[in-house]
């Protein structure tokens, strides 16, 4: 038997995966034959890929007090389509990564650009903040107003807001967090910026599937980060958790109260047996 753990380090927290290799399979038992994954396990995968992707650079690019907030369209200027909404924001982060770089500073992004069925365009951004920031995004959003300001909070390392920020009209609420679907959508593009490059997970191969995870000194399990199934298309079991630093590397920021960029998060009613989640 040959079990991979890949490992992710994120600084403050730790995710890791563990999964019986399908080459190998388990003593006794045949390898399960391959499955075609059906649209909707697809579109899941793709979810929790983007959903991954955007936790792994909040964690490791945006702290406590940097900044999510929405920018808002007037009825009568919301954009045709698309594509004249992503223009607009590209001349809004071009306009704030100037005036950052004027005061010595780097801008880093990570945006979901939202159309509802009625035709309310908006966009949802994270930022790093520096101290005239209220001031840069004011000036650089030309065509609306600026919503929802919130102080970014480690409460749950950005999980719900990973979910938030990644979401599309394919996104089911049977598999995101109470409160992730606030509005319907029937169109949306996630995107960030270029400056956050993500570090390749590193991979161990055990010989023993552990009864239990065990922590590295000085982190603990996120006991409603625990998945633990069978995959489906393989037959064999599969794990994932997260492990956050005990004592955090930031300690002594504040801690900010909001209803999303931190997370109050529950168990989710449905298992994740039905794909891989990496």
């Amino acid at each position: 038997m040959r079990i991979r753990r890949v490992t992710y380090d994120l600084g403050n927290v730790i995710e890791r995966q563990e999964y019986l290799d399908g080459r190998y399979g388990a003593p006794g038992e045949k390898r399960a034959k391959k499955k075609k994954a059906t649209p909707e396990e697809v579109e899941q995968v793709n979810q929790w890929t983007r959903e991954r992707k955007a936790r792994h650079r909040l964690r490791m690019y945006f702290k406590v007090n940097d900044y999510f907030f929405t920018l808002t369209y007037p009825k009568e200027e919301r954009p045709p389509d698309m594509k004249q909404a992503k223009q607009d924001f590209k001349e809004f982060y071009l306009f704030c990564k100037k005036e950052y770089k004027k005061r010595g500073q780097e801008l880093r992004w990570i945006r979901n650009i939202e159309c509802t069925p009625s035709g309310n365009w908006h966009i949802h951004v994270v930022l790093n903040r520096i101290p005239d920031t209220d001031l840069i995004i004011a000036e650089a959003w030309k065509h609306g107003k600026v919503r929802n300001k919130q102080l970014l909070y480690e409460k749950g390392e950005f999980r719900k807001l990973a979910q938030y920020v990644t979401k599309n009209e394919k996104t089911q609420k049977k598999y995101v967090d109470e409160g992730v679907l606030d509005h319907e959508i029937a169109e949306a593009n996630f995107s960030t910026s270029r400056n956050m490059p993500l570090p390749e997970p590193k991979t161990k191969i055990l010989y023993r599937w552990p009864k239990e995870p065990k922590p590295p000194k000085g982190y603990y399990i996120v006991k409603d980060s625990f998945y633990e199934g069978i995959n489906k298309a393989t037959g064999f079991p599969y794990r994932h958790y997260e492990m956050i630093r005990i004592r955090r590397e930031d300690e002594d920021r504040t801690i900010h109260r909001g209803k999303l960029p931190g997370t109050n998060r529950k168990k989710r009613k449905v298992h994740r047996s039905g794909g891989v989640r990496d």
